[in-house]
């Protein structure tokens, strides 16, 4: 019995949305949405793939950990997200024998893109 469907959206606790909102920008064309919710509160939307991140302001230190957000990729757009991240100054890694690419946000939030994926059935 399937419970879950799929993913609904991601908060993430940022200490300036509109930064990471640029980040996402310069590295994926994301296009960022700014709304008031019905309690007056300040909502930064991004989507990245098919999952909607909101960006919510707080200021919170999070440290670096093992803790990440995979999305599968084609390798080609490997390349093109470093390629990306070296022309705005921002740091990668490359994993697994370059099939993985991984780099944080401002706020510790860590990304990989995988092009191999996980087979576990």
């Amino acid at each position: 019995m399937d419970m879950l469907n799929r993913l609904s959206h991601i908060a993430l606790i940022v200490r300036d949305p509109a930064r990471t909102a640029a980040l996402f920008a310069g590295i994926f064309d994301a296009k960022a949405v700014r709304r008031e919710d019905e309690n007056g509160h300040d909502e930064t939307f991004v989507r990245l793939g098919e999952v909607w991140f909101v960006l919510v302001k707080a200021e919170v230190e999070r440290p670096l950990t093992g803790d990440h957000i995979a999305f599968l990729v084609p390798p080609s757009t490997l390349h093109k997200v470093a390629d990306r991240l070296a022309a705005l100054g921002h740091a990668y890694q490359w994993a697994r024998s370059d099939t993985a690419l991984y780099f944080s946000d401002f706020d510790n939030h860590v990304f990989e893109l995988d092009s191999v994926g996980v087979d576990c059935e």
